[in-house]
């Protein structure tokens, strides 16, 4: 072996040690080649299941190519941070039709800054100890296939419910990357998948958005619904949604892996503003000024302010006919938004046809 091969060898060892001394559970290296996983989105994308998600298909090869996207690119650092906020009693939340249910990545900071600041310390170490080299860091910013370089990356598999699975740590961990333009040695991919006959998570989504194994139509799926999709949500989706205002976990909740998911370390992920244990009618009654204040930082932004009423209004029309849960949405009743009224209408329409 040469010292080349021997330098980067001992480079890309150093570069998952510094990875861990910043917060990342694990890293592994990938190169640009993922072919299946180009097949995979392309089918995808023309079965329409991505929705409004118009992103999702804008950049031609560029998210399967990612030395197109970035040129001169040879390798993926692929790394994963847990963020699962200790006991938040999930199920407990989800039985309890009064209170508000926020997918559990979302109850702290928001984990773009977080991760994005990590990845660009990785990089100055690696730069202090070679020099300026080509590099790009993403967190879920730009046209990148983050879960099939993952998989390519040696870090899981990608699992029925479309997430990276890990054997020691679940699914509960978000995804970075950092393009470099050093050959670095690759991590095996991670060959075989482990969710053998295994469908739990297919069968207890609440809205049958899996087509099938492997494959999620995301206009069924109440994570793109509460966060993503910015219409009118489906008559016949609003009763199954329950009281999830802000994603979902059940396919999670269920997956045997995530027995091994260990609570974070991170401080910014634990949950502020009480919100994983928050009552639907006083959340609903936030003025604009109080959300802004009370989201900032927080990926509950990327709904805004007029589409966390309209999740909010859908649970309220699924909770239980109490005295707080009428009095909050009587009184946005005549709210501005032709979106939060609509919503409203069908929630007291709901508590009507109860007997109300």
């Amino acid at each position: 072996m040469n010292s080349t091969a021997l330098d980067l060898a001992a480079l890309a060892q150093s570069i998952k040690d510094w990875g861990r001394e910043l917060g990342f559970q694990q890293v592994g290296i990938a190169d640009v080649r993922l072919g299946e996983h180009e097949a995979h989105l392309q089918r995808w994308l023309e079965a329409g299941y991505q929705g409004e998600m118009d992103y999702m298909a804008a950049h031609g090869n560029k998210r399967s190519h990612p030395d197109e996207l970035v040129p001169g690119t040879l390798r993926v650092v692929s790394l994963r941070m847990d963020y699962l906020p200790g006991d938040t009693q999930m199920a407990q939340r989800l039985s309890q039709p009064e209170k508000a249910y926020v997918s559990r990545y979302a109850l702290g900071r928001d984990y773009h800054k977080l991760i994005r600041k990590r990845l660009q310390q990785l990089a100055e170490r690696i730069s202090g100890q070679i020099g300026p080299f080509g590099y790009r860091a993403f967190v879920d910013s730009a046209p990148v296939l983050e879960k099939a370089i993952a998989e390519q990356a040696g870090l899981g598999w990608i699992g029925k419910n479309t997430l990276v699975l890990n054997r020691k740590a679940g699914s509960y961990f978000f995804l970075g990357e950092l393009f470099v333009d050093l050959p670095l040695p690759v991590d095996p991919p991670h060959a075989s998948e482990h969710c053998g006959r295994c469908s739990a998570c297919m069968d207890i989504c609440p809205t049958a958005a899996f087509v099938g194994p492997y494959v999620l139509d995301a206009r069924r799926c109440i994570s793109y619904l509460t966060i993503e999709f910015k219409g009118s949500i489906p008559l016949d989706l609003r009763a199954p949604i329950g009281n999830r205002v802000f994603g979902c976990d059940d396919c999670q909740i269920v997956c045997p892996w995530n027995r091994f998911a260990k609570p974070s370390a991170q401080a910014d992920f634990q949950p502020r503003h009480g919100l994983d244990n928050a009552e639907l009618a006083s959340l609903f009654l936030w003025t604009e000024e109080e959300f802004l204040s009370r989201t900032e930082g927080s990926p509950l932004r990327r709904a805004g302010y007029e589409r966390w009423l309209r999740n909010l209004a859908v649970g309220l029309g699924n909770a239980p006919s109490t005295i707080p849960v009428l009095e909050a949405l009587a009184a946005r009743r005549e709210h501005p938004s032709e979106l939060v009224r609509e919503h409203v209408a069908w929630a007291l329409d709901q508590h009507r046809r109860r007997g109300a």
